[in-house]
């Protein structure tokens, strides 16, 4: 049931009791965090929760304090427009990417293409069949590219999964010519050190180069050996992309062991993930910087040599950030927001037991310029409403709304729903509006909920997990000069200058 005016107030007492806190813990104490396990082929199998979390849920969704389960909940500034079902493609659904009137959607089995002229009635235009975790999407032009981050048997898209301990098998980079958007072609393979788990588009006139960002190296993977301290950068000529192929490896954390320079995690910083390489990059070619969310450290550097990129600075938050998994700038380049994915984005961590700084946004500005140019933490932004122990929730993947004079953001949170938020003051950041649904399950802990959220030409579309697209319409004056900037092609991470 879609409600457009929810007046009932949600209180916070989900999570407080000693017992709620025991699935994270398990979960955390563990090891590092990380970011979402490759399960291989298929989703991540559903995780038990005590009787007292499964008796805490319910009572919670009876006295109304959270959605029931697949209930929706929005504030009145949010319209659902509409949903698109998953189809053949069963597995996670992860990242989203534009170009003129299509979306296309990542799955671990694969991608979806959407017609989404009519954004209340999208369509699907195609369904490749292509398994390979996380299946991180892009777009440029003619071409598409695919992240496979779990080990295989080979570089097709009739691989099968096969142990990283064997030399044959193969994780990296895949190109597909997208200029028949109803039939994609595969057109190159590029096998990176560690996989891709994410990439991002540093495109220019004649070639796309692709930064690709992986981690967890081990002396018992032959392709993922440490140290692993950079990401690998693949140079993709637009009219020859068959010639794509790695042409650096610039190392992001120089030091010396064989860890390299990072953030050392455990035991020197309790509860913090080793830096072993990036989880994402984000880049603003307008402005010759990227930012990059790096496990234990988060990092601004300048790509004016877009093969060899230079480390500006380097930051950590020991105290508050288990994992830094992904960045995104305001328009005017001076603040970064980087995200902590506490928890790997498998527990729930939105609950008052984790509080309002961890599994949150930081907030940094930038000050100085060129290469003296330094990030200094403002604040942290975490959703008000808390989540039921069986709901995975973390902050997650979201863009920039774009509007001249505001820094406003919409953003994932996984079964926390959808976020959009204002962040012009870096140290009072607010939530103007979310969109939300109740727990998949009150009796166990189903990986679930919005993958990414993104703004494109007037709309928010979110990738949900288990649910399939949504598409969603805000109608607030803060927001709604947005609606005059459109877009011919957006990639998240390769963010465009919406103003030029």
């Amino acid at each position: 049931m879609i409600l457009l005016n929810v007046s009932r107030t949600r209180r916070r007492r989900l999570g407080v009791a000693a017992a709620a806190g025991g699935l994270l813990a398990a979960l955390l104490t563990a090891g590092p965090a990380a970011a979402i396990p490759d399960p291989g082929d298929s989703p991540a199998a559903p995780k038990d929760v005590s009787r007292s979390d499964q008796a805490e849920a319910r009572a919670a969704v009876k006295g109304g304090d959270i959605p029931g389960q697949d209930e929706i909940v929005h504030s009145a500034n949010i319209t659902h427009v509409a949903n698109i079902p998953k189809d053949v493609l069963s597995g996670f659904n992860t990242d989203l990417a534009f170009q003129g009137k299509y979306a296309f959607a990542g799955n671990y089995d694969g991608f979806r293409i959407f017609d989404i002229s009519n954004p209340k009635k999208p369509k699907t235009v195609a369904q490749v069949l292509c398994p390979g975790s996380q299946n991180d999407i892009s777009v440029s032009g003619n071409l598409l590219f695919l992240s496979t981050d779990s080990s295989r048997s080979d570089s097709s898209c009739n691989s099968t999964t096969q142990p990283a301990t064997e030399k044959s098998s193969w994780e990296g980079m895949k190109v597909f010519d997208i200029s028949d958007k109803r039939n994609p072609r595969y057109v190159a393979a590029v096998e990176t050190a560690c996989g891709s788990h994410t990439h991002t588009l540093v495109p220019d006139r004649k070639n796309v180069y692709v930064y690709v960002s992986s981690y967890s190296p081990n002396a018992a993977y032959p392709d993922c050996q440490p140290p692993h301290d950079g990401i690998s950068v693949i140079k993709v000529p637009r009219k020859a992309p068959q010639k794509a192929a790695v042409v650096g490896f610039p190392v992001l954390f120089p030091g010396e062991g064989p860890d390299g320079g990072g953030n050392p995690g455990a035991p020197t910083n309790p509860g913090v993930s080793k830096t072993t390489g990036c989880h994402d990059i984000t880049v603003l070619p307008s402005k010759d910087l990227a930012a990059g969310a790096c496990m234990g450290d988060g990092i601004l550097f300048s790509i004016k040599n877009p093969e060899r990129p230079k480390v500006i600075d380097r930051v950590q938050d020991n105290v508050n950030f288990a994992f830094w998994h992904s960045a995104t700038f305001n328009q005017k380049a001076n603040k970064v927001v980087f995200t902590d994915e506490l928890g790997g984005g498998g527990a729930a961590t939105c609950n008052a037991e984790i509080g309002p700084n961890r599994g949150a946004d930081g907030i940094y500005d930038i000050v100085g310029k060129g290469d003296r140019s330094k990030l200094v933490f403002r604040s942290y932004f975490k959703i008000p409403r808390h989540q039921a122990d069986t709901e995975n929730c973390v902050a997650h993947n979201g863009s920039l709304i774009p509007v001249r004079g505001r820094d406003l953001m919409v953003q994932a949170w996984y079964q926390g729903g959808i976020s959009v938020w204002d962040f012009t003051n870096s140290k009072k950041p607010k939530e103007i509006a979310y969109f939300e649904r109740g727990p998949l399950s009150t009796d166990q802990l189903v990986v679930a909920g919005s993958w990414s959220a993104y703004y494109y030409n007037g709309y928010i579309y979110s990738n949900d997990i288990a649910k399939g697209l949504d598409v969603l319409k805000i109608d607030d004056k803060r927001t709604d000069a947005a609606r005059k900037v459109h877009m011919q092609e957006l990639n998240v991470q390769t963010q465009p200058d919406y103003f030029d």
